[in-house]
């Protein structure tokens, strides 16, 4: 027996849904559409921040002595751009409060570690000393959280911007960069503060088996190696100054390329 054709009329269709799952997946879609519309603002900023922050490092790459001021052309250059990041975060910041703090914490990490990267460069020449993380969170307004790993992904990559401070005043003035002492504590140079440095970063302890599936752990195993690479290049400069310095010519800048290993990973740059 034939089945019979039954067709859907205009008033069918407009019938609404008595189904009671509608407005609940409803209620899915807006969540879904506000976390992606806040995921990318705050990548966005993100992003903005860590190019700015890039350029107030380029900036502050030109100065030439440490624990002096800052000099005024270069402090206004960087000052404009710590107020348009501060702006970043301020409007950032209701996006990232309570649980979404921690929710879109791998979006903001990478402004954040480059930023701690910018004001602890500042620091470093300002006063020959390492930012503490309260310092830092300090300087992160809009109730922004800073959190222990990216302060100290941030730290990492300041011995990247110490050591081409290092190699360009060894350049220029044949000798490593050495603070003034005028804070009442013995004057050090800056291979002094890398070698601190490395003891310390060398020193963590990333075993635990509950970091094995941390995005930390493989970050911090990254960066030591490109941290190691930076304090080499400085002493490597250091020792050809001294032994060999007499011989060289002035405005003679060190062959970093003597005697690396290939295959390492260039430090990150620019």
């Amino acid at each position: 027996m034939a089945g019979q054709k039954h067709d859907l009329d205009d008033k069918d269709m407009d019938t609404p849904s008595l189904s009671p799952f509608v407005p609940m997946f409803e209620v899915f879609r807006n969540e879904l559409d506000e976390h992606h519309d806040r995921r990318e603002r705050i990548i966005k900023a993100s992003r903005d921040i860590t190019a700015l922050s890039k350029k107030i490092i380029f900036s502050l790459q030109r100065v030439r002595q440490l624990q002096s001021h800052i000099s005024p052309p270069i402090a206004k250059e960087i000052q404009t751009r710590y107020g348009t990041i501060k702006d970043l975060f301020v409007s950032v910041a209701p996006d990232l409060q309570g649980l979404n703090a921690w929710r879109y914490q791998r979006e903001i990490s990478g402004g954040c570690q480059e930023y701690v990267e910018a004001i602890s460069f500042q620091d470093y020449l300002e006063t020959q000393r390492l930012i503490t993380h309260q310092e830092a969170q300090e300087l992160i307004p809009g109730g922004v959280e800073l959190t222990a790993n990216d302060y100290v992904l941030g730290l990492f990559d300041l011995t990247g911007e110490m050591m081409r401070f290092g190699i360009t005043s060894m350049a220029t003035h044949g000798v490593l960069p050495r603070g003034t002492g005028n804070d009442g504590n013995e004057s050090k140079d800056i291979l002094a503060d890398l070698r601190s440095l490395r003891t310390s970063f060398e020193s963590l302890d990333t075993s635990s088996s509950t970091m094995d599936w941390s995005p930390f752990k493989r970050d911090i195993e990254k960066k030591v190696e490109i941290m190691k690479q930076s304090v080499e290049k400085v002493e490597k400069a250091a020792y050809g100054i001294i032994i060999r310095g007499r011989e060289r010519p002035k405005g003679w800048v060190p062959d970093l390329s003597e005697g690396q290993d290939r295959g390492r990973e260039p430090v990150e740059s620019y």
